[in-house]
């Protein structure tokens, strides 16, 4: 009820509590429903992939014969995974230059005006430059590689985007009491298409309401396979070679798809804007910049980024936000600002890059594997998402969301949240301190969900006692 209060103070030990915060009661955010369905509830149950797609993906890897596939897919799963993002050149000098004062410093080598020792010395900085600097290197998909990142990335890639088109088309802002209208996009980009499981995860989930898409990826084999998995697919699909290319298309012949269409010049905006496992492709971060800004004058509504659940991932998705939210230039097409849709509850700085052990914000989406012969039980895939949306966040109050798995006790919760205020907290919510209402939708939400509260500084103090305190 309105009076119950709820515990969400600064960061403490084993308490974390504040009796200041309280349900989100003056939205009516429950209704008629039952707790289990508060509509902070936002993970999906475990995802299964089209039967046409899994069918597909089993024909192809079939027909190409492939010797030693599985141990192909695990190695490739293990070098995506332990990828760190590319050395800037300003970062590499820094580094050479730390080197070498700490070679002078430790009387490694004395230097005379000889050239040799300067030589010498260089040869010393670049040595060790190359013993601890991580090597990034450009993977280039030629049509047997595509066909080991189709094993082993389809599947995963699809829960993640499917997850992440679930926040757009399911999620409300907690003050709205009646839903808002679902969000029926006409058309999608999605950039650095792979093996097209954006495209198949979007039409899951907006069906017949997408008309047409834009897959742009720079191989020539990842397009074509990508192709070959939609023959059975029967929406309408634009294939182009890469973004800034002025031709498109795959040549000559019949397309695979009735309907398809090949342009040479992009539109100039799609309702919804993807780039899923793309930017961390790219070999720096001018790029990445130049990409970003790109994929937003495109964005129509949403610009949707995932990647890989790692700190690196992360670390490049938030580079990403900021550019977007801090961006002076402004589209003569479109001048609307952006602001961050999901899932952070505010634009500050992100907690979990800022605290003294950063940690990477990702979320966890459950999935039925394609079944391969190596794939033999369910699978989760770990990952990170942020979505920015066109236009101005009316709302003033955002729910927290909950960052790590709920853990559920006798008689209380614990729940590791991202709050509106920029940091992290730990609440233990019990149904005696904080009413029966929080405490069951906290005991029934999960990693990912929002937690339907009122944090302390979006309340008016009470005249019944002082303002919290920081």
């Amino acid at each position: 009820g309105p009076g119950y209060l709820l515990t969400l103070g600064r960061w403490r030990r084993g308490l974390g509590i504040a009796p200041q915060s309280r349900v989100d009661n003056k939205s009516d955010f429950l209704g008629k429903r039952p707790h289990r369905r508060h509509p902070g509830i936002l993970q999906l149950s475990r995802v299964r992939l089209p039967q046409v797609l899994v069918d597909a993906a089993q024909l192809l890897l079939l027909e190409s014969s492939m010797p030693n596939m599985e141990k192909k897919v695990q190695a490739l799963t293990n070098y995506l995974w332990s990828r760190h993002l590319p050395v800037e050149p300003e970062e590499l000098q820094r580094r050479a230059v730390h080197l070498e004062k700490k070679f002078l410093e430790n009387a490694v080598l004395v230097l005379t005006p000889d050239s040799c020792q300067m030589e010498k010395l260089c040869g010393e900085v670049l040595h060790a430059l190359r013993r601890t600097t991580y090597h990034w290197q450009e993977l280039s998909y030629n049509e047997g590689l595509s066909l080991v990142y189709m094993a082993a990335r389809l599947d995963g890639g699809f829960a993640a985007v499917s997850r992440a088109f679930h926040e757009v088309k399911f999620a409300q802002f907690p003050t709205i009491q009646a839903r808002l209208p679902e969000f029926q996009p006409q058309t999608l980009m999605d950039f650095g298409t792979g093996t097209g499981s954006v495209t198949w995860a979007a039409h899951s989930t907006w069906g017949q309401s997408l008309r047409e898409y834009m897959c742009v990826d720079s191989s020539a084999a990842m397009l074509e396979l990508a192709e070959k998995l939609l023959k059975v697919y029967t929406c309408t699909l634009i294939v182009a070679t890469s973004l800034f290319s002025s031709t498109g298309g795959s040549g000559s012949g019949m397309p695979y798809v009735p309907g398809v269409f090949f342009r040479q010049f992009l539109p100039v905006q799609f309702d919804v804007v993807v780039s899923a496992f793309s930017l961390s492709e790219l070999p720096s971060k001018a790029n990445r910049t130049d990409v970003v800004q790109t994929l937003w004058r495109k964005t129509g509504h949403f610009l949707v980024l995932v990647e890989n659940g790692t700190k690196a991932g992360h670390s490049l998705l938030m580079d990403a936000r900021d550019l977007v939210l801090n961006g002076k230039e402004k589209s003569p097409l479109d001048p609307r600002p952006g602001f961050v849709f999901a899932p952070c509850p505010h634009e500050l700085p992100c907690p979990q890059l800022t605290a003294s052990k950063p940690l990477a914000c990702s979320f966890s989406q459950a999935y039925h594997a394609i079944p391969f012969s190596w794939n033999k039980k369910p699978k989760e895939e770990k990952f990170s998402m942020v979505i920015l949306a066109r236009g101005s966040l009316e709302e003033a109050n955002r729910w927290p969301r909950i960052t790590q798995p709920v853990l559920k006790r006798p008689r209380h919760v614990h729940c590791h949240l991202c709050c509106p205020d920029g940091h992290m907290q730990h609440a233990v919510i019990t149904a005696r301190r904080h009413g029966r209402d929080l405490y069951r939708c906290a005991r029934v939400s999960s990693w990912g969900d929002r937690l339907p509260v009122i944090t302390p500084s979006e309340l008016p103090p009470s005249p019944a006692q002082d303002p919290p305190e920081s």
